[in-house]
């Protein structure tokens, strides 16, 4: 079941209300997204855990109804 661009980012927005969410659709299928987040929230954060927070916001749905996501994250300069 393929999940749509729009539901990723408002799960990210909903977990990280300050952040900077771009999502591409890589393969026009639902199914493999790029996701760009930016959010102070990672600032201090190593990689591992920036990304930890974004799947959390995922709310399990990595590997189910999300099949691939190419994250990457930051914190604002």
């Amino acid at each position: 079941m393929a999940m749509p661009a729009a539901e990723i980012e408002a799960l990210i927005r909903a977990a990280l209300p300050d952040a900077q969410v771009t999502i591409e659709d890589l393969a026009g299928d639902g199914d493999h997204y790029a996701a760009t987040v930016v959010s102070p929230a990672f600032k201090g954060l190593s990689r591992v855990k920036q990304h930890q927070l974004v799947y959390a916001a995922l709310q399990g749905r990595m590997g189910g109804e999300l099949h691939a996501l190419a994250l990457q994250t930051s914190a604002p300069d």
